[in-house]
């Protein structure tokens, strides 16, 4: 019994909740991330460089990739894989600009909790009134020493 226990006591300390909360928020917060690249920024730099996509930019590393690349130039990535290896580097640039994105964002996010803990601490804070019983001790101690 003393295991479940400990495990209980484990599993509810608010550490751990914080951390599960915040691994199922980062990953939903990812998955913005990467829609963000992906269906908003990538989109416009494919019209410049083509109509391939970003993301479908690779080396062939085999000659049979090769040879399908160079009878079709729109293979895509998932295609070329099937075939054989790849250097997928484009593939790459796009997690590259995912990651970039969301650790500025995160950053951002820090930054502002720094802020306000710093907001927080510079506040003056009003000491709380005493207690009423220390009121009283207070006031019997001064009466005890005029008497003296």
């Amino acid at each position: 019994m003393g295991f479940i226990k400990e495990f209980k006591e484990f599993a509810i300390k608010g550490n751990v909740v914080d951390l599960a909360v915040g691994v199922i928020i980062g990953g939903a917060f990812g998955k913005i991330v990467q829609s963000l690249v992906n269906d908003l920024i990538m989109p416009p730099i494919s019209l410049l460089i083509g109509d391939k996509g970003f993301t479908n930019f690779y080396v062939p590393l085999n000659a049979k990739v090769r040879a399908a690349y160079e009878a079709n130039q729109a293979l895509s990535l998932e295609e070329a894989k099937k075939l054989g290896p790849v250097f997928a580097w484009g593939n790459f640039a796009t997690e590259v600009i995912n990651f970039l994105i969301l650790a500025f964002i995160i950053f951002l996010m820090v930054k502002a909790i720094n802020s306000l803990k710093r907001k927080e601490e510079a506040a003056p804070t009003i000491p709380a009134a005493p207690p009423r019983e220390e009121v009283l001790l207070t006031e019997i101690r001064d009466l005890l020493k005029a008497k003296q």
